[in-house]
């Protein structure tokens, strides 16, 4: 694995100063060379002259959060990642690598979850190069690299829950949604981390059941949703049915026997239970007539 190594470089405006005086000091003996009708000045001030203005090819600039990494007849020389004016050997290619934070944000995906469910999901992806030479050497293209192993992680990590959890204690992908996130970041990173990427975020941005079940799952969801209201409704019910017979027994306001509780426990959890309205019925007689 090729690793990154910073190098140093000459200032640029040094280099660029020195170059124009030697073109000066060329043009200077040339001139001479011609005035005196000397020739044995003039040539090597010609190419003196031409030496200078071949070694303009060596400036460069390196923009803030950026980085150049150098590489000499196929062999890597070197990054530079300081930014400036700089100046290098003019024979050295100098490859342009942006170390700024980007985003990415994968395509929607169609992926069956844990339970086989059809869901559709996309997420954004925060990264950055930190190694240069890995970017530039190790993958073909670091940027195409990080779009497809991003959304075979999501893929990946899709399979491996549910869209919603039944069993309490469970994780799914909709109610543990950090977690999930962060999960997916290492596995991101692991995935990136031969391209000298570094991943900063990962989020899930889109999640939702695919569109030939979607309104199947929502009624599993409404059923899921009114199970756990009643089951409240049962457990408030009882407790008031409870409350409303120890009341009537500690202030000795009516003594029941067991038919008789039975009889207003169920008047009770009836209107306390109903999801609708209950009607009022007089009762002109007694519980046994």
């Amino acid at each position: 694995m090729i690793r990154e190594k910073v190098r140093g470089t000459v200032s640029g405006w040094v280099a660029l100063l020195s170059i124009l005086a030697t073109v000066v000091i060329g043009l200077v003996v040339l001139v001479l060379g011609a005035t005196v009708e000397e020739p044995l000045l003039a040539v090597p001030a010609f190419f003196t002259i031409v030496a200078a203005f071949l070694l303009l090819a060596g400036l460069f600039t390196v923009q803030p959060n950026d980085a150049k990494v150098l590489t000499l007849f196929g062999k890597y020389s070197g990054s530079v990642k300081s930014d400036g004016f700089h100046w290098a050997n003019p024979l050295l290619r100098k490859r342009r690598i942006s170390l700024r934070i980007r985003n990415f944000e994968s395509a929607q995906i169609k992926v069956n979850d844990q339970e086989g469910n059809p869901i559709e999901i996309a997420a954004v992806v925060v990264w950055r190069v930190v190694e240069t030479a890995e970017a530039c050497f190790e993958v073909d293209d670091y940027e195409h690299y990080v779009k497809v192993q991003s959304e075979a992680a999501v893929r990946n990590l899709a399979t491996h829950y549910p869209y919603d959890a039944y069993v309490e204690g469970h994780k799914s992908l909709r109610g543990n949604t950090a977690e999930i996130a962060e999960q997916l970041k290492g596995e991101v990173q692991d995935r990136l981390s031969k391209a000298g990427v570094e991943v900063l975020e990962t989020r899930i941005n889109h999640l939702a059941y695919a569109p030939e079940i979607a309104s199947a799952m929502l009624q599993r969801q409404q059923a899921g949703a009114i199970i756990a209201a009643r089951q409240r409704i049962v457990e408030g019910a009882v407790g008031m049915v409870e409350m409303a017979l120890e009341l009537l027994s500690k202030r000795d306001i009516v003594t029941l026997d067991n038919e008789r509780k039975a009889a207003m426990v169920s008047n009770l959890l009836v209107v306390l239970c109903g999801d609708r309205n209950t009607q009022p019925v007089i009762n002109t007689g007694t519980i046994y007539q």
